[in-house]
């Protein structure tokens, strides 16, 4: 058999190899919308009954998108990311896009003074869920492709940083000051963990955030919230109502909670609390026990993508990696500051919990960055696995007719340089520009 035959064949037994997806990251994840299920049933029926929808309306509205997102995450689950990296400038023109697309007349429409949501008819959408993602898997093939010049070079880092400039500039005119700051924290994050030289980031740093507190004290309305954090009792029916409903609510839970469905703070008291506040009737209903479980869940999800992802780099396959990180902060900031307003920490921002609040935009997204996270495991994996085949043939012995006893040291070791350069070209695909 010829040498080209060979490698033809070869390539064909790798080709074949499945891998898996990360089981633990798929655990974390379920376990936490069954968790939001749950407590989206309890929190909204006084909320239902109030609005005279019906008292499960928001639990079926929410199992709808949550099956939609499945599909979704089912999707990102079956696509080569090599397929998903081809779209990147695409992806970033659809970033512009949809958030201009909540000024059109007709297209976008106004929700709670807030010019947010584009109007599909059966429902409204976020359009800046959709973003988050979307910048994300952006990001990261930019990193790819531009590695060595983010370390280097002063134009190749301030390049993303301007784009997250814009999408901010876009934001501000909605307004929704706290996805600006997703994004922005997104951005450091993303940029530090892809190598970039860090005295470099100190200068945009040190202008951005006295800007950031600019914008954040120029509307009446943040500055109350900010005060209203300090001491929420100072005005207990105004501006404190929101956050001092909540903390009685965390406060009645104790430990185990009052049990699941016996809040009393959810029955018109508790404003938004299937949604921006279910995370204090998680406590009052199920305690400390319950808080530290969610708790623990989103540190599972968010300490393995970021494992996974740290995987992926160290086998050179670095979009994938950046993805798994870029999601990683993003569960990860979300979640810590959802918790942090509904426990008196932050300053009320209008974030969901990912996974748990009811919501179909974030619902939707989520469960797509999570069929990401999935499909990156997945990869990650199968390379793992081809590259144990590869190791396993460079080791056999080059003949049969030689006892395994005698062979020299040097076939072997001739045997797996020959294997690795095979791998770097079969497993570790080249994804953009590298090193």
């Amino acid at each position: 058999m010829s040498d080209g035959t060979s490698a033809r064949h070869q390539a064909t037994r790798l080709d074949a190899i499945e891998g898996r997806f990360d089981p633990w990251l798929m655990g974390a994840a379920i376990a936490l919308a069954s968790i939001g299920v749950i407590m989206v049933a309890s929190s909204s029926i006084a909320i239902g009954e109030g609005l005279d929808v019906g008292p499960f309306y928001f639990l079926i509205r929410h199992l709808v998108f949550l099956a939609g997102g499945c599909a979704l995450a089912f999707w990102m689950m079956r696509t080569e990311l090599k397929t998903i990296e081809a779209k990147n400038q695409l992806l970033l023109l659809a970033c512009f896009a949809l958030l201009l697309a909540v000024f059109v007349p007709g297209v976008g429409r106004t929700v709670n003074g807030a010019r947010r949501w584009l109007n599909l008819g059966v429902s409204n959408f976020q359009a800046v869920e959709a973003v988050k993602l979307l910048y994300i898997v952006w990001l990261a093939s930019y990193l790819v492709r531009f590695r060595d010049e983010v370390n280097a070079t002063w134009k190749a880092m301030l390049k993303p940083l301007g784009v997250a400039v814009a999408l901010v500039g876009l934001l501000i005119l909605q307004p929704d000051f706290g996805s600006l700051s997703l994004i922005l924290a997104i951005t450091a994050g993303m940029l530090v963990l892809g190598g970039v030289n860090m005295p470099r980031m100190f200068g945009p740093v040190l202008i951005g955030l006295p800007v950031l507190a600019a914008i954040a004290i120029a509307e009446p309305y943040r500055v109350r919230r900010f005060t209203s954090f300090m001491d929420p009792w100072a005005d207990p029916f105004d501006s404190g109502y929101q956050l001092t409903n909540a903390l009685m609510a965390v406060g009645r839970g104790e430990v185990f909670g009052v049990g699941l469905g016996a809040s009393v703070q959810k029955l018109s008291y508790l404003p938004e609390a299937h949604t921006d506040f279910i995370m204090a009737v998680i406590a009052e209903e199920l305690g400390l026990v319950g808080v530290c479980l969610v708790i623990g869940l989103y540190a599972l999800l968010a300490g393995r993508a970021f494992w996974v992802g740290l995987k992926c780099v160290e086998m050179r396959r670095h979009f994938a990696g950046y993805c798994a990180f870029g999601v990683a902060l993003w569960m990860s900031l979300q979640s810590f500051v959802s918790i942090g307003v509904n426990l008196g920490l932050l300053p009320t921002k209008g974030l969901t919990l990912p996974l748990i609040s009811s919501g179909g935009s974030s619902v939707l997204m989520t469960c797509m960055a999570i069929g990401l996270l999935l499909r990156v495991s997945y990869e990650l994996d199968r390379a793992e696995r081809q590259v144990a085949r590869l190791r396993g043939e460079a080791l056999q012995p080059s003949s049969g007719n030689v006892p395994a006893t005698t062979q020299p040291v040097a076939t072997a070791a001739t045997a797996s340089v020959r294997g690795t350069s095979r791998l770097r070209q079969r497993v570790e695909p080249t994804l953009g520009r590298t090193a």
